[in-house]
C-alpha cells in the first residue's frame, strides 16, 4: 500500500525543464528575429521614407533594455525562482508588440518595442533559461543541455520567420504583429513547468553563500569574466545587426525579396546544428578555445560574403556558413560562467554579461540603420563587425577559466 505521507513523484524532471526553457526560447527569439522583415514596411507606412532610423532605435532600445533587465531578472530568479520571472515576461512581450501596431508616434514606438519587449526578452531568454536548465541537469551533461536549449532560439527563426512573412504577403504588418503576439502569450502558461524548488536545483557540494553584492564584485575583478563580457560585446554587434538589417541589406543590392526574407531563417536552420555541436564540443574541449575559434570564423565569413559577387547562391551560401557559428557563443559563454562562479549566481552573472552582448546590439542595430540612411548602404558596420570579430577572438584566449575555490560549508556546524 502506498505510503500517504511520501512527497508526491516530482514531474518536472530535468528533460521536462529543458523542454518547456527550450520553447521559451523558440517563442521569445523566433518573434524578435521578425522584426526585420515588417521594420522597412512599417516605417515607411508611420513615418515616411528615409526614416529607417526611427524604428532601428527603438529596436535598438530593445537589445539595450532587454541587456539591463536581464541582471535584474536573474538576480530576481536565483533568489525566488524563475516561474514568475518569465510569466511576467510573457505579459509584458505580447503587450509591446500589440501596441506596436497603434503607435502613431515615435515615443509610442519606443516604449512598445523598444522598453515593453526589451524587458520580456530579460526575462525569457538564455540567461534565465539556460540557469534553470543548469540547476536541473547533471554536470557531465550540463554542455550538451545548454546547447539543445540555445538551439531553441533558432528553431524559432527558422518557423516563425517564413511564416511572419507569408502573413505579410497575405495581410500586412500589423497582422502579423497580432500573430505574433498570440504566440508569446504561450509563454506564460510554459513558466509554470519551469517554477523549481530550491531543494531541486543540482547545485553540487552547498558552500558559502555570496551576498549579491559581493558576488557582483568578485565577478568584475575576475579578469578572465571582464575578457568573457568584452567578447560578448561583439557577438551582440555581428549578430544584432545581421539579424535586423540583413534582408533590407540584400533588398538594397538587388537580391530577390523571397531569399533575403529566407536568408534569415536559413540562418537559424543552420545554427541548430551549430549551437548543438558547438554546445557539445564544449564539454570535451576548453570552451574559451572555441570561442576563439567560433568569432575568428564569424569574421573571415563575413570578409568572404562581403568581397564576392552578391548573388542567390552566395546569400545561401553565407546564411549555411554563418547559421553554423550564430549562436554557439550561448552554451560556452554560459557554461563558463557557471564553471568559474557556480550555479548560485549564474542567471545574475550572465546577466551582466548579457548586458555587454546587449550594448553591442544597440549599437550595431542603431548604427546600421544611421548610416544606410546616410550612405545608402551598410559597409561601415559591415566592416567594423569584421574587425571586432578579430579582436574578440584574441581577447577570449587569455581567459582564466578555473572555478574559484570557496570555503565549503560543514554539516552540523
Amino acid at each position: 500500500m502506498n505510503n500517504p505521507a511520501s512527497p508526491a513523484p516530482n514531474w518536472r524532471t530535468p528533460f521536462v525543464i529543458l523542454l518547456a526553457g527550450t520553447t521559451i526560447v523558440f517563442l521569445s527569439l523566433g518573434a524578435r528575429m521578425t522584426f526585420g522583415l515588417w521594420l522597412p514596411d512599417a516605417s515607411n507606412e508611420l513615418f515616411g521614407p528615409n526614416q529607417l532610423k526611427i524604428l532601428s532605435l527603438s529596436i535598438a532600445l530593445q537589445s539595450l533594455f532587454w541587456g539591463i533587465g536581464t541582471p535584474i531578472a536573474g538576480n530576481i530568479a536565483d533568489k525566488y525562482g524563475t516561474g514568475r520571472v518569465i510569466a511576467a515576461a510573457g505579459i509584458l512581450y505580447t503587450i509591446g508588440l500589440v501596441m506596436m501596431t497603434v503607435s502613431t508616434t515615435p515615443w509610442m514606438a519606443h516604449l512598445s518595442i523598444g522598453v515593453f519587449t526589451g524587458f520580456a526578452m530579460s526575462g525569457a531568454m538564455f540567461p534565465i533559461i539556460l540557469s534553470a536548465v543548469s540547476r536541473a541537469v547533471s554536470p557531465e551533461k550540463r554542455n550538451l543541455y545548454l546547447g539543445i536549449a540555445s538551439a531553441g532560439g533558432s528553431s524559432g527563426q527558422v518557423i516563425m520567420i517564413p511564416m511572419g512573412q507569408a502573413v505579410i504577403d497575405a495581410q500586412g504588418w500589423v497582422i502579423m504583429l497580432y500573430v505574433m503576439a498570440a504566440m508569446t502569450a504561450l509563454i506564460v502558461p510554459l513558466a509554470y513547468v519551469m517554477m523549481t524548488r530550491k531543494a531541486e536545483a543540482n547545485t553540487g557540494p552547498a558552500v558559502v553563500e555570496l551576498s549579491t553584492g559581493a558576488a557582483i564584485r568578485e565577478a568584475f575583478t575576475h579578469r578572465g569574466y571582464v575578457l568573457l563580457t568584452s567578447g560578448y560585446f561583439v557577438c551582440g554587434l555581428q549578430t544584432m545587426f545581421i539579424g535586423t538589417h540583413f534582408p533590407n541589406m540584400l533588398t538594397s543590392l538587388e537580391v530577390d525579396t523571397t531569399v533575403a526574407a529566407w536568408s534569415l531563417s536559413l540562418i537559424g536552420a543552420f545554427n541548430i546544428i551549430g549551437t548543438f555541436t558547438w554546445g557539445a564540443m564544449g564539454g570535451k574541449f576548453r570552451q574559451k578555445y572555441l570561442l576563439c575559434w567560433l568569432y575568428s570564423l564569424r569574421s573571415l565569413i563575413m570578409i568572404a560574403f562581403i568581397l564576392m559577387p552578391i548573388s542567390s547562391t552566395s546569400v545561401i551560401v553565407f546564411s549555411a556558413v554563418m547559421g553554423l557559428l550564430w549562436l554557439g557563443t550561448v552554451p560556452l559563454t554560459g557554461s563558463i560562467v557557471a564553471q568559474v562562479f557556480g550555479l548560485k549566481n549564474m542567471g545574475m552573472l550572465f546577466g551582466f554579461a548579457f548586458v555587454a552582448h546587449q550594448l553591442g546590439s544597440f549599437i550595431g542595430i542603431y548604427a546600421a540603420g544611421y548610416f544606410f540612411d546616410l550612405f545608402g548602404n551598410y559597409n561601415a558596420v559591415w566592416w567594423a563587425a569584421i574587425v571586432m570579430g578579430l579582436v574578440a577572438s584574441l581577447m577570449n584566449y587569455p581567459i582564466n577559466d578555473k572555478p574559484i575555490e570557496r570555503e565549503t560549508l560543514v554539516e552540523g556546524a
